[in-house]
């Protein structure tokens, strides 16, 4: 039909019309939210780049964390370690007392019900700050899988909920689901970073995490960001290896990506609203060049509508606390 029969802005005469016949809505049950823990006691580093953020020793981060959840009900986080010692292969993060695997016990002993992922990678642990054990000035890509392994078993030991592979390393899911089979763990889901990009949005987090590569990039083993064939391999390859989520990392610049995997495959799609994106918009609000609880809540939904179904998000506390404040349903 055309005009004047059909008018378009009949829908969005009033809020509650608007309300009624909106097709995309992000709540909390959609959202992760991030935290960086650190050895030590009494530890509260504000991430200079990342406002708001803060590398947290164990005692303060299971403050933070109840609070999350107690202020908004989010009961999903993600956990990156920064530990006393690092190593040349990231073995640091396999032992019992790691850092990641005390503080999931100590938020596990508070909060029970709170859903850990534990991120699983080496950039955190390694000297070189790569993602892996370097051979002739690369990472190796199969020695590498037996330290993710051996990583992930003691994660899921400690109590994490989900394992989250990170590293990039062709038949690190395969490798993972073995080793937590044989452990025990088969209930035990993996989320995939899948199609994760070497990208220049991960400035912030690696200040916050102290993982920057100590030479050359990560371009032999994260994915050219020009590629979204390539991605579709990399999922499908996952999901043959037994990956039960797979991820998009980062959001905003690879929507068409997201889109791309959540029609291609029946599965859950998580986005990652990486620190660069979260960064950038926290420069331009302190500027007050842009309405930032506005932009917030838009740019989650552009996340959500292009097909995620789970989004991490530096974001998710004060997104949920605004559309509180507001009376939204959320």
């Amino acid at each position: 039909m055309s005009f004047p029969v059909t008018r378009l802005r009949r829908l969005r005469k009033t809020a509650a019309i608007r309300n009624m016949i909106r097709e995309t809505e992000v709540n909390r049950d959609d959202l992760i939210m991030p935290y960086f823990v650190i050895a030590g006691e009494n530890v509260r580093n504000p991430i200079q780049s990342m406002p708001g953020n803060f590398q947290l020793s164990i005692e303060l981060l299971v403050e933070e964390v109840k609070d999350l959840y107690e202020s908004t009900g989010v009961d999903k986080i993600l956990l990156f370690g920064i530990p006393a010692q690092k190593d040349d292969t990231g073995a640091v993060a396999c032992e019992h007392d790691a850092i990641v695997p005390q503080a999931i016990r100590a938020i596990k002993k508070v909060l029970p019900d709170m859903m850990i992922v534990a991120d699983v990678c080496n950039c955190e642990y390694t000297t070189h700050g790569h993602c892996g054990t370097i051979i002739n000035g690369d990472v190796d890509n199969d020695s590498t899988l037996r330290t993710l392994a051996a990583q992930s078993v003691t994660l899921a030991n400690a109590g994490a909920d989900v394992i989250a592979p990170s590293d990039m390393m062709d038949g690190r899911v395969a490798a993972i689901r073995e080793q937590l089979d044989a452990n025990g763990f088969k209930n035990t889901p993996i989320m995939s970073y899948s199609a994760k990009f070497a990208s220049g949005f991960y400035g912030p987090f690696r200040d916050a995490a102290e993982s920057a590569p100590q030479f050359g990039d990560r371009s032999t083993y994260q994915m050219d960001p020009a590629n979204s064939d390539e991605a579709l391999r990399e999922v499908e390859t996952d999901l043959e290896e037994g990956a039960d989520m797979v991820m998009v990392k980062p959001a905003l610049s690879y929507l068409d990506v997201i889109n791309r995997v959540k029609s291609n495959y029946n599965i859950p799609v998580v986005a990652y609203n990486v620190s660069g994106e979260f960064s950038m918009v926290k420069a331009a609000g302190s500027n007050g060049w842009i309405d930032e609880e506005r932009l917030i809540k838009e740019i989650l939904t552009s996340i959500k509508r292009a097909g995620a179904d789970v989004i991490i998000t530096y974001h998710a506390k004060e997104f949920v606390l605004s559309e509180l404040k507001k009376g939204n349903r959320v």
